[in-house]
């Protein structure tokens, strides 16, 4: 779940971090006015929307005064960028930048704990900074278990060579960032630039948070109080009309999961899953040269009807072909629960099972009568002996022999 600026913002504020004079959204170009007659000096405003290039789209300008303000603001929410339409315009205080700084925390998979990165290079890519000048970027992964300390925090921001006030003043900022982090289950937690303004303070001038899905739940009271609603997807992009519809079509009956759906433009349509073959299938299906026309995960044993209706859903996207059931070797999803499922979804779309499934692949509980209720219908299936990658090419193959 992704988190506008503002929304952002305020989080930080909550555990300390300082922001710009004002730091305040305007719904409209009167409330831009008033909010920078507030701040009483040059203000920047910026357009709220949920995806990146806002500056090169004019969705970041410039005012001297409350009046040049107004009309700023009245620029920005008229202004659509990358689809997106802005959910208002933050306001704030612009003071002289002495130097910009990066300050993020993300999940490092491959050593399964939070990292924390910190460059004296902010406001550009950070990975344009990694590529090209290594020596001015500093690391530091940290246990969740354990509370992050300050001492570990300058040490950080010292791998780059910062000693002095400036290593101090740093530091209230770093530690509540990795707090932040590991109290709200969030997968990234960005403060670029954060900035050291001409009289020695800092300020964090941009601030970007992703929450992990299933923390929501968890932190309901928070996602209130910030004006996020329960019902907010928050992806990169404004959910589409089958993508609400896979949601329903897992939030109306409660066992298992299916219909955690993104779409694509592609020809094979994806029912896959189990602790992270769900992604790999999805790679293994590209690299194979396939075109999926979405990823469905599915999981923790969903009722046949629950199958049914998400196969019905995937099978009446237009320039669907066939659909691919695939997943990693599970204990806790009956094979025949969902061999039925889709095998029924089809039926009811008016389709022949054995033309419609590419391929079936679910090893796990009830595989045996699973594979006798395939067999019956004429489907392709394969058992644990035919690896997930291999399952995939044979999806992608019969795609290419329609």
């Amino acid at each position: 779940m992704r988190f506008y600026e503002y929304e952002s913002k305020q989080l930080l504020a909550r555990h300390g971090i300082v922001l710009p004079q004002g730091s305040k959204v305007a719904h409209t170009p009167a409330e831009a006015r008033a909010i920078a007659q507030e701040i009483a000096g040059p203000t920047v405003l910026k357009s709220q929307v949920l995806s990146g290039g806002r500056m090169k789209a004019g969705g970041v300008l410039f005012a001297d005064t409350a009046e040049e303000a107004e009309a700023a603001c009245a620029k920005i929410l008229e202004l659509e960028i990358n689809g997106h339409k802005p959910r208002g315009v933050l306001v704030e205080g612009r003071q002289p930048i002495a130097q910009e700084y990066y300050l993020g925390v993300t999940w490092d998979g491959i050593a399964k704990q939070p990292i924390m990165i910190f460059s004296d290079m902010g406001g550009i890519d950070i990975e344009e900074v990694a590529e090209t000048h290594p020596e001015h970027i500093g690391r530091k992964h940290f246990s969740t278990l354990i509370p992050f300390s300050d001492h570990k925090a300058k040490e950080l921001v010292a791998s780059v060579g910062i000693t002095g006030s400036d290593l101090n003043r740093i530091t209230r900022f770093v530690a509540p960032l990795a707090r932040i982090f590991a109290k709200y289950g969030l997968t990234l937690a960005e403060i670029n630039p954060l900035v050291r303004l001409e009289n020695g303070l800092f300020v964090a001038v941009d601030a970007h948070v992703d929450m992990e899905a299933e923390a929501a739940g968890e932190h309901k009271e928070l996602l209130a109080e910030l004006g996020i609603g329960e019902d907010e997807t928050r992806q990169a992009r404004p959910p589409t009309p089958f993508e609400i519809e896979g949601k329903r079509i897992n939030e109306v009956d409660h066992r298992g999961v299916a219909g955690n759906v993104t779409e694509f433009k592609g020809s094979l349509g994806l029912i896959i899953g189990a602790g992270g073959g769900s992604l790999t299938l999805f790679d293994a299906v590209k690299k194979h040269g396939g075109d999926p026309a979405n990823y469905c995960e599915i999981g923790g044993n969903p009722s046949v009807s629950k199958v049914c209706n998400l196969t019905k859903l995937i099978l009446s996207k237009p320039g669907v072909e066939k659909v691919a059931v695939m997943m990693n070797v599970v204990s806790n999803t009956r094979v025949d629960l969902v061999a039925r499922g889709v095998i029924k979804g089809v039926i009811e779309s008016g389709m022949d099972p054995a033309e419609k499934i590419a391929i079936f692949r679910i090893p796990g509980s009830w595989e045996g009568d699973g594979f006798t209720i395939l067999k019956k219908y004429g489907v392709e299936f394969c058992d644990r002996s035919v690896s997930m990658y291999e399952a995939a090419g044979r999806a992608v193959a019969k795609m290419r022999s329609v």
